[in-house]
Order: C-alpha cells, then sequence, then structure tokens
C-alpha cells in the first residue's frame, strides 16, 4: 500500500504561483508513474501532468503546458506540481495519484492510478 499526503495549496490572485507537494508513505514511487488531477466544482476529475521514472513529463497540453512544471524527489518519495501564472480557471481541487507502476500510453486516464492523495484547494481569485 501506498499512502499520498498533499500539502502546498491555498488561495493567490491571478498570474500568481504555488507549489504543491505530494508524498509518499508505504513504499518507494520511484519506479512509478505519478501525476497530478484537479476537479472544479461541478466538472469531472481532470489530468494535469504525471511525470514517469525516467523523469519524462507530460501536460494537458491544453490548459497548463508552459505553465506548470511536474517534478519529483526519489530520494524523498515526493512529486512536486510547480503552478505558475494562474488563472482563476485553474481553481480546483488539486490530487496527486500514484500508479503501482509504469505508465506508457494511459497516464492521463485516473482510472490508471490506484493510490491517490487527500486533495488539496487551490483557489485563484481575478
Amino acid at each position: 500500500q501506498v499512502q499520498l499526503v498533499q500539502s502546498g495549496g491555498g488561495s493567490v490572485q491571478t498570474g500568481g504561483s504555488l507549489r504543491l507537494s505530494c508524498a509518499a508513505s508505504g513504499r518507494s514511487v520511484s519506479r512509478s508513474t505519478m501525476a497530478w488531477f484537479r476537479q472544479a466544482p461541478g466538472k469531472e476529475r481532470e489530468f494535469v501532468a504525471a511525470i514517469r521514472r525516467d523523469d519524462t513529463k507530460k501536460y494537458n497540453e491544453e490548459s497548463v503546458k508552459g505553465r506548470f512544471t511536474i517534478s519529483r524527489d526519489n530520494a524523498k518519495n515526493t512529486v512536486y506540481l510547480e503552478m505558475n501564472f494562474l488563472r482563476p480557471d485553474d481553481t480546483a481541487d488539486y490530487y496527486c495519484a500514484a500508479a503501482t507502476n509504469e505508465i506508457l500510453s494511459t497516464f492521463a486516464r485516473a482510472t490508471a492510478y490506484r493510490f491517490w492523495g487527500q486533495g488539496t484547494q487551490v483557489t485563484v481569485s481575478s
């Protein structure tokens, strides 16, 4: 079993930055694909970014590419999401997720991930 504990988030104004952290415990996630998803009120959960064990990164090209950066620190068993140039439509609950191992093609699907963090709220005001 893997437990994911998120930290970070909060409220910022348009154009601001936030950093989310997701610390894993129970076992190493260094060989697993990790990801961030978000869910806005009344909307479905949306893929944000994923990072494979070889550090290959994938992003939701339409909504966050060029503004968000996913990274991992295997020594700390932690994944991060650096969010810059935040906009009001980034407002959502953000969730980190861990797969049981590497994911090649289905990284944007929530069903591909077995373990989930508790969620953290991000609010961007105009």
